[in-house]
């Protein structure tokens, strides 16, 4: 098997979109964290220190989502290099370990994305009763 230079290139764009989208997701939840800080000291109510956990939760996902979508485009880079100085076998190798990095940030991103459904469904289901 041999593989092009241009073949683990083709990764740059889809990994920086997937990385800007993890970078959002991080921004909107830190900012509603420090809003939930702010109310659970204000008013000491359970719910919002489990929503709180929940959130910590998911934002130690997103922050290895982005640990295994950095490693996918650093080994996709390290490929291109080997494939370059002709180093066949070394780039498949790296670039096979680069999709795997990017199969487990997008793993990630689905269990997050899961809490987070599971977390809205939760706080609607007292409207859904009525």
């Amino acid at each position: 098997m041999t593989l092009q230079i241009e073949t683990p290139a083709l990764l740059f764009g889809a990994t920086s979109l997937i990385l800007l989208a993890y970078t959002n997701r991080f921004l909107t939840l830190a900012t509603i964290v420090r809003g939930l800080k702010k109310t659970y000291k204000e008013k000491e109510n359970d719910m919002i220190l489990l929503e709180i956990k929940n959130m910590n939760l998911r934002l130690t996902l997103i922050r290895n989502m982005q640990l295994a979508g950095v490693l996918s485009l650093f080994l996709s880079v390290f490929a291109m290099l080997l494939l370059f100085l002709e180093q066949q076998t070394a780039g498949i190798y790296l670039f096979g370990l680069s999709l795997l990095g990017l199969l487990i940030s997008l793993g990630l991103s689905f269990w997050e994305i899961s809490i987070s459904v599971n977390a809205l469904r939760l706080h609607l289901s007292d409207l859904l009763q009525k």
